[in-house]
């Protein structure tokens, strides 16, 4: 049977994309540790962009990484039970705003005279 060409098949068979990924990453105590996310429905993902602006518009400027190629970002998630790497995930909830205090109520105080 001949393979599909990717514009014909709805999943293409390579789904890795084309070079190294930004993986964003936190301090660890031997080093950076990739960060792990989790997806709508609540399952762990490995995170990789394919550009180091598409990785500060959707994590932040201040967002570290380091560059692995797919399959490595795979190898080291396996290990911990993450089967799944997105790629340039778009929908991403904004940082909560700090929420001000709500204000105190006054308390007045009434003295109940005995008859």
């Amino acid at each position: 049977m001949p393979e599909l060409s990717c514009g014909d098949d709805p999943e293409p068979s390579d789904r890795s994309p084309a070079g190294p990924l930004f993986v964003p990453v936190r301090p660890g105590p031997a080093g950076c540790a990739a960060r792990f996310f989790r997806t709508p429905l609540g399952e762990r993902t490995a995170v990789g962009f394919t550009s180091a602006r598409r990785l500060a518009a959707t994590l932040g400027p201040d967002q570290a990484w380091i560059r692995l190629a797919e399959p490595a970002l795979r190898a080291l998630a396996a290990p911990l039970g993450v089967t799944t790497v997105t790629v340039d995930p778009q929908l991403s909830a904004p940082a909560p705003a700090p929420v001000p205090p709500l204000p105190r109520p006054a308390v007045t105080l009434r003295t109940v005279g005995t008859a």
